[in-house]
C-alpha cells in the first residue's frame, strides 16, 4: 500500500483546518479548536476532512464494497438512543458525514480512533493493537454471520448493558431540571454561557416560525409548541455550525415537556474524495435523516429535514436517553474497553449490513464475502496506526499554530 504520510513542509495544517471552516461561526471556532487541543483522540474527531484528504487512492481500501457508512466513525460515535419505535438501542449515533462508500473506509476511521485514544486512556500501543484486532474479529464475525440485530439491553453485555440499564430507569423530569428551570410552574431553558446561549430576539422569532410551520404538516402540532429557544454549543467537527436547543411541549408541563436539536446540516466532509455516484437528495439534512434510515432498523424519534435560514436542518429530539460511556482514564478498565470494542465491531457490521442492496450499496453477499477475506484485514491495521503516527504530528503543529488563540 501506498504510504500515507506527508512531509510537513508540504502543507499547512492549520490553513487547511481554517479553510475547511471558512464558513462556520468565527465566534464559536475558538471553542472547536481549544476541544481540539485538549488531545492528539480529539484533535482526530474535529478533523474528519483531513483524514479523507489523506486517504490514498490506490489505497486496497477503496477496493471494498460499496454501502453506506457513518464517515466519521469512532469510539466517541456510539451512544444509545431511543428510537422512533420508543425502544432504546446502542448504536452508531452520529450520521452528519454520512454517505455512500466503501465499507472499509468506517473501519480504517475507527481503528485509527484506537490508535489515537489508548494514549489518553493510559493503555498502550500493544493495548491498541490488540484492541484493533478485536474490532476487525467482531466485525468480520458478524459480517460473515450475515444476520442483523439490534443492540438492546436484552443482548447487550458489560458496560453496553450498564448504561441500557441504568438509560432505562431515568426519569424525563430529572432529564429537563439539567437543562430546564421552573418558572411559575412552567419550564424555560438555563442558559449558562458555555453549553446553551441567549439568542437575539429576531432569531428566536425566526426559530419559532420555522418550527411552527413544520408543526402543521404533523398529526399532533401542539405538541411542538416553542416554549423557549436558545443557541447550542455541542461537538467537536460540527462546532461553529448553527445550532438551536428547542423547548416543546410535548405531552405537558412541567414534567412531560420535550428538548430538540435543530442543527444546521452542512455538505459531507467526504465529498470531495467520492469516485461513487451519490443520490440527488433534497438538501444536507435530508442526507442525514436518509442514511440513518438506511442502516438502523428504528431512526431516532422525532427525526425531521427542514428548511431554515437559507440552509437545511436536522431536527430530532434530545433525549433522556441518548447517552455515551464515558472514556475516561481511570474509569475503564483494559477489558471493559476491550469488550465494549468488541459490541462496536458488532454494530458497525450490522449497520453495513442493514444498508446493504438499497439505493446503490452492494448487497449483502458481497459484505459477507469481504467479511471471509483476510487480506485486506492487517493492510487496514496497518494503515491505521501509520496515519494515527500522521495526526499526532498534525496535532502537535495545530497546538503551535493555535497557542495565541
Amino acid at each position: 500500500m501506498k504510504n500515507s504520510l506527508f512531509n510537513q513542509n508540504d502543507r499547512d495544517i492549520y490553513q487547511l483546518i481554517q479553510a475547511f471552516d471558512n464558513q462556520r461561526d468565527r465566534d464559536i471556532l475558538p471553542r472547536k479548536y481549544a476541544k481540539m487541543r485538549k488531545n492528539a483522540f480529539a484533535f482526530f474527531r474535529g478533523t474528519c476532512h483531513l483524514f479523507y484528504r489523506d486517504l490514498p487512492v490506490d489505497s486496497i481500501l477503496n477496493l471494498a464494497p460499496v454501502t453506506w457508512i457513518c464517515g466519521d466513525l469512532h469510539l466517541e460515535n456510539f451512544g444509545a438512543y431511543k428510537g422512533d419505535d420508543r425502544q432504546i438501542y446502542f448504536g452508531i449515533n452520529d450520521f452528519d458525514e454520512g454517505v455512500l462508500a466503501p465499507c472499509a473506509w468506517d473501519i480504517a476511521r475507527l481503528l485509527t480512533s484506537i490508535f489515537l485514544a489508548v494514549d489518553s486512556l493510559l493503555f498502550t500501543q500493544s493495548d491498541a493493537h490488540t484492541l484493533a484486532q478485536i474490532y476487525l474479529n467482531s466485525y468480520t464475525k458478524a459480517l460473515n454471520a450475515g444476520r442483523i440485530r439490534e443492540i438492546v439491553e436484552d443482548n447487550a453485555r458489560g458496560m453496553v448493558a450498564d448504561l441500557l440499564e441504568d438509560l432505562h430507569r431515568r426519569k424525563r423530569s430529572a432529564f429537563l431540571d439539567e437543562r430546564t428551570e421552573l418558572v411559575d410552574e412552567h419550564r424555560q431553558l438555563k442558559f449558562d454561557g458555555e453549553k446553551i446561549m441567549e439568542i437575539s430576539k429576531d432569531r428566536d422569532r425566526q426559530v419559532r416560525q420555522a418550527i411552527s410551520n413544520w408543526a402543521k404538516t404533523q398529526v399532533n402540532p401542539d405538541f411542538f409548541d416553542v416554549l423557549d429557544v436558545g443557541f447550542r454549543v455541542a461537538g467537536t467537527g460540527s462546532l461553529g455550525l448553527d445550532r438551536y436547543l428547542i423547548l416543546v411541549a410535548g405531552k405537558g408541563s412541567p414534567d412531560r415537556n420535550y428538548l430538540l436539536d435543530f442543527k444546521q446540516q452542512s455538505i459531507s466532509s467526504l465529498q470531495p474524495y467520492l469516485t461513487i455516484v451519490q443520490p440527488e437528495w433534497e438538501n444536507q439534512a435530508t442526507r442525514v435523516m436518509r442514511v440513518q434510515s438506511l442502516v438502523r432498523s428504528a431512526p431516532p424519534a422525532l427525526l425531521a429535514a427542514i428548511e431554515f435560514n437559507g440552509g437545511s436542518y436536522l431536527l430530532r429530539e434530545l433525549q433522556p436517553t441518548q447517552d455515551k460511556i464515558e472514556l475516561k482514564p481511570g474509569k475503564i478498565s483494559l477489558a471493559e474497553l476491550a469488550q465494549l470494542i468488541d459490541t462496536m465491531g458488532e454494530v458497525t457490521a450490522f449497520a453495513h449490513l442493514h444498508g446493504s442492496g438499497k439505493s446503490g450499496a452492494a448487497i449483502a453477499q458481497a459484505l459477507i464475502d469481504f467479511g471471509g477475506n483476510v487480506d485486506w484485514q492487517q493492510e487496514v491495521i496497518i494503515y491505521a496506526n501509520n496515519y494515527a503516527s500522521q495526526v499526532q504530528i498534525d496535532y502537535q503543529y495545530f497546538c503551535q499554530a493555535t497557542q495565541d488563540l
